[in-house]
């Protein structure tokens, strides 16, 4: 599991010219065919000589690198923070609140969450079109937003809280928002924290979304750039992907204690 990563790391801090002799098969089959040797490609661990030319092209040289890196950063931390906090409201409704049709309503929920994003690709472009949205970043970030993952989880948390919490702080005349405030999200925070990292994780590598939603290439997000930027020089994308994984990195072992938590609490009740 730990071989890609650590290949990557390493890789990016050899230069241009050595990762070119180790991954340049088609240059060594060419070679191979006129010498009669056999063809290999040369995997390794430890440079011949540490250089951070790969880094300067990426983060220099290469300014499409970071604009795309930023056009990530932009899209994922608004689908988080609305999916968090329409999830929260959302999910509060159906675990604490009685109404009509409630049970029906969260199983339309699980269904939407179950659909693979292949199913429901027409449906959005078509409301992308009506709306005016295709080639805009909103085009993903709404329905990243109004997702039903975030509901859900969040939602098998809140059932974990016992009802006489909020029945007393009821009784005592707080509303709604107060119960939900002072009470539902102290109580909840693993979870926040495990929907977090898991979304993060989740659209930070989308692909699918920007490339049917967004023509214009300076608007894509990093992780479609990563696939062509290759084509722009040899062994930059050894770099590219170790910035590529150092945000998901730092995230988990940020959160790393709250996500285990907020996973293992998730399954308490449904």
């Amino acid at each position: 599991m730990l071989l890609p990563v650590i290949i990557s790391f390493t890789n990016s801090l050899m230069t241009e010219r050595e990762i070119g002799l180790n991954y340049d098969l088609i240059g060594q089959m060419t070679n191979a065919a006129a010498g009669g040797k056999d063809a290999f490609v040369n995997l390794k661990l430890i440079p011949d000589w540490v250089s951070l030319e790969q880094y300067y092209a990426v983060l220099i040289a290469t300014p499409n690198y970071l604009n795309m890196f930023w056009n990530s950063v932009y899209m994922v931390a608004l689908i988080i923070a609305g999916q968090v906090i329409v999830g929260a409201l959302a999910a509060y409704a159906f675990a604490k609140l009685r109404f009509r049709g409630r049970d029906r309503m969260f199983f339309v929920y699980l269904l939407a969450m179950l659909m693979p994003f292949q199913v429901t690709l027409v449906p959005n472009y078509i409301v992308a079109d009506y709306l005016g949205l295709l080639n805009r970043a909103s085009a993903i970030i709404l329905p990243g937003v109004f997702g039903a993952f975030g509901v859900f989880m969040l939602r098998q948390f809140m059932l974990s809280i016992p009802n006489a919490y909020v029945e007393a702080a009821y009784m005592d005349g707080a509303g709604h928002f107060r119960i939900f405030h002072r009470i539902i999200i102290p109580l909840i925070k693993p979870g926040f924290a495990a929907l977090v990292v898991l979304l993060f994780v989740d659209y930070w590598n989308m692909v699918e979304q920007p490339l049917v939603f967004l023509e214009d290439d300076f608007k894509q997000p990093l992780s479609v750039y990563l696939s062509v930027v290759q084509q722009e020089a040899r062994g930059v994308e050894f770099a590219a992907s170790v910035f590529y994984m150092l945000p998901m990195v730092l995230l988990f072992l940020y959160a790393e204690k709250y996500f285990i938590e907020g996973v293992q609490m998730s399954g308490i009740k449904g």
